[in-house]
């Protein structure tokens, strides 16, 4: 199966304790020695911990996701806030040192703090993989006093599967098509594989699938049946091959386009609530017409307040012509709100457009004769946001109490700069 396969120098780098480790360096900290948290809002005690050090998680048991008030009252923990300008740019850093390596398209910047690169053909410059791959460490640790782990492997896939599953707990691992049997198909249960979520994980072990191994011995016209073009990449990626190029998603293609949003305080009123899907949705058709995308399915999530039980729904609902217009996306959210609502208090929410198509594709209704209208004055509002802000053209509802646009355009990646 493999022989025919190309073998490329693939490294998939991460950058351990980013957040907390940027933040000991700014302050003069020792992240290995200092227990620090990375507080989104120091100012309420429901603020959430976007990071933690090693010695925050392993002595006091702070883990990522853990809120304010949960961290004990002792005067050795740093409590720091986020400063994402600085993150990002230390984040552009790594890539500038990453590009004395290689070339800039070598490079795929994954995440902040998560990126690949095809060190195929660097051998007469830096010598063997294993070794440039530690002075790349090495060179992280010494110019910013950031520790990295690095997975290995012929493609992106496995590169990546080998960080995720080994090098986070031993620095590096190095992974190749034969060592799919014995690292790859023992994975269990299949939300730890990469590209696997949890839906596709329960409906998968509805067909009796539990582990990847489980997965490659599946045969791929039952997986296409199921999936259609998904279950050839599932297939294809429980054996290791993966023939992305650099850059290039995983599973191709743009498949959704959402917003999710944790709300600072409990909803109670459906008018409020209804201010917040509004400015999601705002921003979900937006950037579906500026990838000249347009989608047949809306998929509301709301999850009740903690202090009402907790719980929620999911409900996503199709309709007859693909759009991204924003009133038709919230017209559909509003009505799957209306219909699974029961009452609570609302804390979480997220809009997506899903089952999408080109643009071009979508025919001007007969009966629609706002719909071109509609189409252009969108645009026109995109156009003014791209050049003067995302708070140049809002609508109304943002100026009201319930509102969070203009508050949340103050942030990068949902943080105070």
């Amino acid at each position: 199966m493999y022989e025919h396969l190309p073998v490329r120098q693939m490294v998939c780098l991460d950058m351990r304790s980013f957040y907390a480790s940027c933040a000991a360096a700014d302050e003069g900290l020792d992240i290995m020695d200092t227990p620090i948290a990375i507080i989104g809002d120091k100012k309420r005690k429901g603020g959430i911990v976007l990071a933690a050090s090693p010695r925050l998680k392993k002595e006091f048991g702070i883990q990522t996701g853990m809120r304010l008030f949960e961290i004990p009252d002792d005067p050795t923990i740093h409590l720091i806030e986020p400063k994402m300008a600085f993150y990002i740019k230390v984040s552009m850093e790594i890539a500038r040192l990453l590009n004395r390596y290689v070339p800039k398209e070598a490079i795929h910047v994954y995440s902040i703090d998560e990126s690949f690169i095809d060190l195929g053909g660097t051998e007469r410059l830096w010598g063997p993989l294993i070794e440039t791959v530690k002075q790349i460490q090495d060179d992280l640790t010494n110019q910013f006093q950031l520790r990295s782990a690095c997975g290995i492997g012929p493609n992106m896939l496995l590169s990546k599967l080998a960080l995720d599953i080994e090098a986070k707990k031993t620095g590096i691992a190095h992974w190749t098509y034969e060592s799919v049997p014995e690292k790859l198909w023992p994975i269990a249960p299949l939300s730890r594989m990469w590209g696997i979520g949890s839906r596709t994980e329960k409906t998968l072990n509805n067909m009796g699938v539990f582990s990847v191994g489980d997965l490659a011995q599946t045969s791929l016209v039952s997986l296409e049946k199921k999936f259609g073009i998904m279950g050839n990449q599932l297939y294809y990626h429980a054996h290791g091959i993966d023939l992305s190029d650099m850059g290039a998603p995983l599973i191709e293609g743009q498949v959704s386009y959402g917003k999710g949003q944790v709300l600072h305080s409990d909803y109670t009123t459906r008018k409020d609530v209804l201010t917040v899907i509004l400015e999601m949705c705002e921003d979900v058709a937006r950037r579906a017409r500026e990838a000249d995308r347009a989608g047949r399915t809306i998929h509301l999530s709301v999850a009740y307040s903690k202090h009402a039980l907790g719980g929620g729904f999911g409900r996503s609902q199709s309709i007859g012509e693909a759009t991204n217009d924003t009133m038709e996306i919230y017209k559909t959210s509003t009505q799957l709100f209306d219909k699974f609502h029961d009452g609570r208090p609302v804390r979480r929410l997220s809009v997506s457009l899903t089952n999408l198509e080109e643009e071009h594709s979508m025919q001007l209704s007969l009966f629609d004769e706002h719909k071109w209208r509609n189409r252009k004055l969108g645009t026109a509002m995109d156009s003014l946001r791209s050049k003067y802000g995302s708070t140049a053209v809002l609508r109304a509802v943002s100026y009201t109490k319930a509102g969070t646009a203009v508050e949340r355009a103050k942030l990068i990646g949902g943080h105070y700069k």
